[in-house]
């Protein structure tokens, strides 16, 4: 099932800290993952699931595999919109693309693709994605809040 244009896009804000940088003040690259893993995680957590009450129901979403481009660096202090947008909804399996845009300026500083499993925590063997969560993703109306309102109204 394809997912594409179903649900508005959604913005994680987040700052960059000096924990994220390298010796020169510039964002060190493995860390734009976990930028766009908060915010995957913050999208679930806005359509009404918690990755621990999740976790309780024996079920787990783990990263199969991902790619990500880097446009600019991003430095200390910065404040980053992280979207998570699904564009691929499957029984077992959702697709999400995702940007790193620097708020001030509104410059895109990084954007990947993660496909991202549903598994029984007590095994990791795949699951279904349960029918709520598939019908909160799949939903026209959807929740989330237009990355580009975001990046406009900045920091």
């Amino acid at each position: 099932m394809r997912a594409q244009n179903r649900l508005e896009p959604f913005a994680h804000r987040c700052r960059v800290y000096y924990e994220d940088t390298d010796a020169g003040g510039v964002v060190y690259y493995v860390n734009y993952l976990k930028f766009m893993e908060r915010a995957r995680t913050e999208r679930l957590r806005e359509l009404g699931f918690a990755q621990s009450e999740l976790a309780g129901e024996n079920l787990l979403f783990v990263v199969h595999s991902s790619q990500a481009r880097y446009h600019a660096p991003a430095r200390l202090d910065d404040e980053l919109l992280v979207s998570a947008q699904v564009i691929e909804l499957n029984r077992v399996s959702l697709r999400f693309k995702q940007q790193v845009w620097r708020a001030s300026d509104a410059t895109l500083l990084c954007e990947g693709q993660f496909l991202v499993a549903c598994v029984r925590a007590d095994s990791f063997k795949p699951r279904a994605i349960p029918e709520a969560l598939r019908a909160a993703f799949a939903d026209v109306s959807g929740a989330g809040k237009h990355l580009e309102q975001e990046i406009k109204r900045g920091s």
